[in-house]
């Protein structure tokens, strides 16, 4: 499902080249649960946005589904991301002035959606993720956990068939953090390929296959 072949990434930082990622060859299959680790500025978020078509390939090839997204204009990406990848990040990244339901309802607009078919999805993924009662509360109305879920529930809207999540949990609590990393594994159930970053040993060690890094490289593999 996920192929990268001997991608790299690499900055320009005042008059150096920094290398963030180091020929990754990596091959994730649909359905997989994977967690990815390694110190700070080892190139775990890189590796995420890569996969995620939030950045480019220096060099290297990436293919997704078979094919080959590396070369595609940023319009034909956006329209991969929006169909097959879903994103859940460490600060939530919700519209402060939207609803619950119309921070939910935002990539079904995006996409085009018509109204009716948007109505029913989102009213699912209230109920589906515990969200009802606060369908109408902005973000800064709820707790950490109860905005993390609606993130949740955006990310997953469009039904994608890749989830990654960079540091979910970082602004959370133990136990709320637990609950989330719960209510992302259910996804797995699905056939939905869980891809998540995190410093959390107890966390990444619940994945089903685990990649350390260490200076843009993958060092090691547990599965």
């Amino acid at each position: 499902m996920i192929e990268f072949e001997r991608v790299s990434r690499s900055f320009t930082v005042g008059n150096q080249q920094v290398s963030a990622l180091r020929d990754i060859n990596l091959s994730i299959q649909a359905g997989d649960y994977v967690s990815i680790m390694g110190p700070s500025g080892s190139g775990k978020s890189t590796l995420l946005n890569l996969i995620g078509l939030l950045d480019r390939p220096s060099s290297g090839i990436y293919k997704l589904d078979g094919g080959n997204v590396t070369d595609l204009d940023d319009e034909q990406q956006a329209r991969v991301r929006s169909e097959k990848i879903g994103f859940v990040f460490q600060s939530f990244h919700l519209v402060p002035r939207l609803t619950t339901a119309m921070n939910i309802e935002l990539p079904l607009i995006l996409a085009g959606i018509p109204a009716e078919q948007r109505r029913a999805r989102v009213e699912a993924l209230l109920e589906n993720y515990g969200l009802k009662d606060r369908a109408d509360h902005r973000p800064d109305q709820l707790s950490g956990g109860q905005r993390q879920r609606v993130a949740i529930a955006r990310a997953t809207s469009m039904h994608p068939s890749v989830l990654l999540a960079d540091e979910p949990t970082g602004n959370l609590d133990q136990t709320t953090g637990r609950e989330v990393i719960n209510l992302l594994e259910q996804l797995t159930e699905q056939n939905v390929t869980l891809i998540l970053v995190t410093h959390d040993p107890a966390i990444g060690g619940r994945a089903k296959r685990q990649l350390h890094m260490v200076d843009g490289q993958i060092v090691s593999q547990n599965e």
